[in-house]
């Protein structure tokens, strides 16, 4: 969690800097000393605190991609911050390491990860994902709004963030009731479905079935 942590506000501070460096509508017009403070801060908070002291309307796509990343991924568990949470992009990434290495096992510091874990976090990530999908899709075509901007909105929403590009205000009914029904499954779906997934009990196996390689990738 603290290495996620870590490099994730790595990424958004570095990100932030270099892309709106020149950006006359964010840190262009500002002095090297306030390129940097306002570089860290709002680097910091995509990943759940929602406060901006740069127009994030005037910001590249560039950055706000990479502002919808940092938001999907989102905070750390027992918080009351939503996305996917550090420690399911963490045990993804290192099932990615170990499967191109070529290990049967994910590991991590030295430590082996449970696959049943594994595969939750798969499923957490990609119930994330296509909620994000289906709402970015339908605000799309109901909104008057550009596509970066109707996904930022949506993610912004999922993970409970608060930034916005200036369009909230402007979303149709349908829109924003979209909008409050990803907030609130942000805030509990996958909190929800990790803890539904850690309770179930396997059902005894009477019958082994036979296995299927199927062609991938």
């Amino acid at each position: 969690m603290l290495e996620a942590t870590f490099w994730l506000l790595l990424a958004g501070i570095i990100a932030t800097f270099g892309l709106e460096f020149a950006n006359p509508g964010t840190l262009g017009d500002l002095t090297p000393g306030d390129k940097i403070l306002g570089a860290l801060f709002q680097g910091i908070t995509p990943r759940t605190a929602g406060f901006n002291t740069l127009d994030i309307s005037k910001m590249r796509s560039a950055t706000l991609f990479i502002f919808i990343v940092l938001m999907f991924i989102g905070a750390s568990p027992s918080s009351t911050g939503g996305g996917i949470k550090t420690t399911t992009m963490g045990v993804i990434t290192a099932a990615l390491v170990s499967t191109i290495r070529g290990s049967s096992e994910v590991e991590i510091y030295d430590r082996r990860i449970d696959k049943d874990l594994v595969f939750r976090a798969v499923t957490i990530a990609a119930l994330a994902l296509t909620l994000v999908t289906v709402v970015t899709v339908a605000l799309s075509v109901s909104e008057e709004a550009s596509f970066i901007q109707v996904m930022f909105e949506t993610v912004s929403a999922f993970g409970t963030v608060g930034l916005t590009t200036g369009i909230t205000t402007s979303l149709t009914d349908f829109g924003r009731v979209l909008i409050m029904i990803t907030m609130f499954s942000g805030r509990l779906g996958p909190l929800t479905v990790m803890f539904a997934l850690a309770q179930r009990q396997k059902p005894i196996a009477n019958v082994i079935l036979p296995e299927e390689k199927v062609l991938i990738g």
